[in-house]
């Protein structure tokens, strides 16, 4: 357990994200004490604390400040052995203490309900983003699924000035995609038809949807040299290595991101005022929040709020 002696920061939680995926990580508070080395934070900042609170802080990696990439491995916010051996808890407390390097400062007026969701699923998509350049104006997206996860690439690839298309099984949603969230097209993607219609015009697509689905499909919408990038977790990956090789096309995976791009997702976030839909969910319905999990009833980012006194106004 990290003590606040030197270069702890104790943090009052106002909320946490839930998800199907995963809970009790993405936290979000006000500082109420520093440790004696403490040089970045003070007392009444904004901060958020992500997936991981800790790493090896030696190796290339976490010099380059990619710690979520830390050879050693990272320990994950709950439930994980941390260096000294005492199980992380992430936010089922009023209070958590981390160490001033896995701390986020929250940009000025950014709702702390609005942002733990980035620290998370935003930071997931914005470094799968960055790193395969899809920030490129112009250029031409595909996203799979539209929930928690998948409107977030959404949302980015607007702010980056790309033209999106939105793949769902159903057209449940293709109102939301197209005159909310802005997309440009909306494809069925059990419709033969209409994905005949996007072939080879993609440059990018983000593979959100955990559920098991066939990919051969997808690489055929690849313009030469696309990239599909999972940031999902399905139970298996199949593809004919034809749809791979045949147009030079790549297939690669992402998952949240280190200190510094993360914190750089947040400023651009704030800059653009792109801001995550969610849920919020106050701390006295936190055991129903439970059962929405358990029964897979969770359709956004659910934010569970209310621990502290600060406004959580989503305006």
């Amino acid at each position: 357990m990290l003590m606040l002696a030197e270069v702890g920061i104790s943090l009052e939680i106002q909320c946490i994200l839930w998800c199907q995926a995963e809970c009790r990580h993405e936290i979000v508070g006000i500082v109420k004490e520093v440790g004696s080395n403490v040089s970045r934070f003070k007392v009444g900042d904004h901060v958020g604390v992500g997936t991981y609170v800790n790493s090896c802080k030696e190796c290339g990696y976490c010099n380059d400040r990619e710690e979520v990439n830390c050879v050693k491995g990272i320990v994950l916010t709950f439930n994980w052995i941390d260096l000294d051996g005492t199980i992380t808890k992430g936010g089922y407390s009023s209070y958590i203490v981390v160490h001033e390097r896995y701390c986020f400062r929250i940009p000025d007026d950014y709702p702390s309900a609005l942002a733990a969701p980035l620290l998370c699923a935003g930071i997931t998509v914005y470094n799968s983003m960055m790193r395969r350049g899809m920030n490129q104006p112009g250029k031409s997206l595909g996203v799979i699924g539209l929930g928690g996860l998948g409107h977030m690439p959404v949302k980015f690839g607007k702010a980056f000035g790309l033209k999106i298309t939105v793949f769902r099984t159903s057209i449940s949603k293709k109102e939301e995609a197209l005159s909310v969230l802005g997309a440009d097209n909306f494809v069925v993607c059990s419709d033969q038809e209409q994905m005949k219609a996007v072939s080879k015009s993609l440059d990018f697509i983000i593979d959100t949807s955990s559920g098991d689905h066939p990919f051969d499909p997808y690489m055929s919408l690849l313009k030469t040299a696309g990239v599909l990038v999972l940031v999902a977790f399905p139970s298996e990956v199949k593809f004919s290595p034809a749809n791979l090789n045949l147009g030079m096309k790549s297939i690669s995976g992402s998952i949240t991101g280190g200190m510094r791009v993360t914190q750089e997702m947040l400023d651009f976030c704030a800059a653009h005022k792109i801001f995550p839909k969610i849920e919020l969910i106050p701390i006295q319905h936190v055991n129903e929040a439970l059962e929405w999990l358990i029964n897979k009833d969770v359709r956004l980012g659910s934010v569970c709020g209310g621990y502290g006194s600060a406004n959580l106004d989503q305006s």
